[in-house]
């Protein structure tokens, strides 16, 4: 393929979220990026990869870059609401605009079982399509800003190779801790890590797994998660927001995909243990009938709710109306639902996944567990409901963390690796 040369900008986005600190000066201009991951929303999967998009919302909203986004989605022939996730990606749109950010969803092959093996050059060929097609049109671009090391952080180190473009990858939690498991999957990873103009990890425990995986100390940058302290906001009254939800009596929440990895199983497992307290469970997936199955064995099912995947607007009534979120997870690299449960005064039982203890520092914003299991979480909530933290406090807590510290350290990487490229 012939090589694809960057020239001039991408039209910036028109609807942007309101930014407390002005980055961008006047003498230069924004940063020009091709955000690339698969994992982004779209019309048909609005919480899929929010948290990729959330933060890129605030970068533009600085005024400190542009972006035009590429968030392949895998194909598949039938939007038949019986196959369930599939049928969602067969219904993406192929292009949106979203929170006035263009956004592209090329589709790409993920055969079942040899998807994992295939991703990183069935992303190069939709991802270099759909690059093509900006560049025709115009479009330029400075640097690529990839999401995920695997397969994306992969093809966005072939993709940037082809275009002359330096790449960020972003690295984000299992693409770090679970994927490198096996054989081809690292031996790509080990590849893109080193080409990478410049690496970001969420967390201080997952730079230390980038390390750990050949990535050089001095290319990882440990830009953590922010929390929308605007969007997210204690209740008035909590145990009248509870009664509006229908519920009375302590209530727990676990916020997430209902598959294994999100253990959702431990929090119905400290039912038992927990008379009279309810579970609220937020999210969908493959796991929801065993879920619902080990509720019913256990009998404790009248006391669990599973509310299926609800709009990411509406969980601040439900982190509002807990006593205390569970995340029971063991790999993570940064939950975003531990600071928005924060910022709602709600504290957070978590396993030791990457960034939990770097979130959850004071006694105020929860506890962390050094093992997850019904029974740990079950003590922990025990402890947590006798001696709640004051709700205000709680919040102070998620205070420390307001996505301007994460925008600025963004900014301020893409330069540098543009400087470095034009002094070469």
């Amino acid at each position: 393929m012939a090589r694809l040369s960057p020239l001039a900008a991408a039209a910036p986005s028109a609807e942007i979220l309101p930014f407390p600190v002005e980055i961008k000066r006047r003498d230069v201009a924004p940063l020009r990026l091709l955000t690339f991951s698969t994992l982004y929303p779209n019309a048909a999967q609005p919480n899929h990869g929010i948290f990729v998009e959330n933060r890129l919302r605030h970068l533009v909203a600085s005024g400190g870059a542009t972006s035009t986004v590429v968030a392949p989605v895998p194909w598949f022939p039938s939007r038949d609401a019986r196959f369930g996730e599939w049928a969602r990606c067969a219904a993406a749109p192929a292009e949106e605009m979203r929170h006035g950010l263009r956004v592209l969803h090329p589709r790409y092959a993920a055969p079942p079982r040899l998807g994992m093996y295939t991703g990183p050059w069935a992303l190069l060929r939709a991802g270099r399509a759909a690059l093509a097609q900006l560049l025709a049109e115009g479009a330029r671009f400075d640097a690529i800003d990839a999401h995920y090391l695997y397969p994306d952080g992969v093809a966005a180190v072939w993709l940037a190779r082809e275009a002359g473009l330096p790449v960020v990858i972003t690295a984000r939690g299992s693409d770090t801790s679970q994927l490198p498991r096996f054989a081809l999957p690292r031996r790509l990873i080990g590849a893109a890590l080193r080409e990478a103009d410049a690496l970001i990890a969420v967390s201080a425990g997952l730079a230390a797994g980038l390390n750990a995986l050949g990535a050089a100390p001095g290319k990882v940058t440990v830009l953590r998660n922010g929390v929308d302290l605007a969007a997210f906001t204690p209740p008035t009254d909590r145990t009248a927001l509870r009664a509006e939800l229908g519920f009375s009596g302590p209530v727990i929440l676990s916020v997430g995909h209902l598959i294994e990895r999100k253990a959702h199983h431990h929090a119905i497992g400290a039912l038992v243990e927990l008379p009279g307290v309810s579970l609220l469970i937020a999210g969908e997936g493959p796991e929801r009938r065993a879920l619902t199955a080990l509720a019913e064995r256990l009998g404790v099912a009248e006391r669990v709710h599973m509310l299926g995947a609800r709009p990411h607007g509406e969980l601040k009534k439900l982190y509002g109306a807990a006593d205390a979120l569970v995340l029971a997870s063991t790999r993570e690299g940064w939950a975003n639902v531990m600071l928005e449960a924060m910022a709602c005064g709600t504290p957070v039982i978590a396993g030791p996944a990457w960034g939990s203890r770097e979130a959850i520092s004071a006694p105020e914003a929860g506890l962390v567990l050094d093992e997850v299991g019904a029974s740990p979480i079950a003590t922990a909530l025990r402890q947590l409901l006798a001696n709640p933290p004051a709700c205000r406090a709680t919040r102070a807590h998620a205070e420390r963390f307001s996505w301007d510290e994460t925008t600025r350290g963004q900014v301020e990487l893409f330069a540098q690796v543009l400087a470095v490229r034009s002094a070469a």
